[in-house]
C-alpha cells in the first residue's frame, strides 16, 4: 500500500522527552484541524484507543501528540514501542476546546495546565504567533517542563510541587491564590480534574466570568 486510506495512518517517529514521556508524530494526510482539538488514537488492528490532544501546529503537515506512558499493557506503553512505518488507527480531529477567532488577534488568554495537559496549549502557541498568552504549567519536577523552549520565557511560569527548581515552588492553584487574576482574560484549564475544579472556583472568586473559563479534563 503506497498511500494511507480511511482512518489508517503511519508513524513517522517518536521523540523522547523523559524516560516516560514522548512525542509521537504520524501522518496528517491533509485533515482539517483547529488547535485545541483531539484525536482518538490506537494501534491498527487492536481495539484499545485513547483521546489525545493534538500537540503540533495548525500549519504542520503532520500530527503530533504528547503522551506519558503509565502502567504496563496500557495503550500509552504500546504506542511508545512503535517504530516508523507502523500503522495507527485514527479518528478525528474533533472537540471544542478551541480559541474563538476574535480572541486570537485582540484578546488575552491564560493557559493553565498540569503535566501533559499542556499539549493543546503547545498547539495554540505554535499556531497563533501573535497570541497574547500566559502559561502556568504545574508539574512535580522541572524535567517535566516539556519543550519549554517553544514558549516565550516572559509568558511561561513553571510551578514545581516536588522540588524548588521552577519559577514558583508550589502548585498552579497556589499560584492563582497568591496572584491577582485578570478578569478580562479568557482562561483555559487542561489536566488533572482536581486542579480544574479548584482553579475554576479560585477564578470565579477573583471575579472571572465562568463563561470565560474553558476546561478540558485529561485525568
Amino acid at each position: 500500500m503506497t498511500k494511507n486510506s480511511g482512518n489508517t495512518v503511519k508513524v513517522h517517529h517518536i521523540r523522547h522527552l523523559t524516560p516516560s514521556t514522548y512525542v509521537l508524530r504520524f501522518d496528517r494526510d491533509q485533515r482539517a484541524f483547529t488547535p485545541g482539538q483531539h484525536v482518538i488514537l490506537g494501534i491498527y488492528g487492536q481495539k484499545s484507543a485513547r483521546e489525545y490532544s493534538v500537540y503540533s501546529g495548525e500549519q504542520d503537515d503532520y500530527f503530533e501528540v504528547l503522551i506519558k506512558a503509565v502502567k504496563p499493557g496500557d495503550i500509552s506503553q504500546k504506542l511508545k514501542n512503535l517504530k516508523p512505518g507502523d500503522l495507527l488507527s485514527l479518528e478525528g480531529p474533533m472537540g471544542f476546546f478551541t480559541i474563538e477567532p476574535e480572541i486570537i488577534p485582540h484578546g488575552k488568554v491564560v493557559l493553565i495546565a498540569t503535566g501533559t495537559g499542556i499539549a493543546p496549549f503547545h498547539s495554540f502557541v505554535k499556531s497563533y504567533p501573535g497570541l497574547d498568552y500566559k502559561i502556568l504549567h504545574g508539574v512535580r519536577y522541572a524535567s517535566e517542563a516539556y519543550d519549554r523552549e517553544d514558549y516565550d520565557t516572559e509568558r511561561f511560569v513553571l510551578c514545581t510541587s516536588g522540588e524548588n527548581s521552577g519559577d514558583f515552588h508550589e502548585r498552579v492553584t497556589d499560584y492563582l491564590k497568591q496572584n491577582t487574576c485578570d478578569p478580562t482574560a479568557d482562561y483555559f484549564l487542561c489536566g488533572n480534574v482536581k486542579m480544574i475544579h479548584e482553579a475554576f472556583d479560585i477564578l470565579k472568586e477573583q471575579g472571572v466570568n465562568p463563561l470565560q473559563i474553558h476546561t478540558e479534563v485529561y485525568f
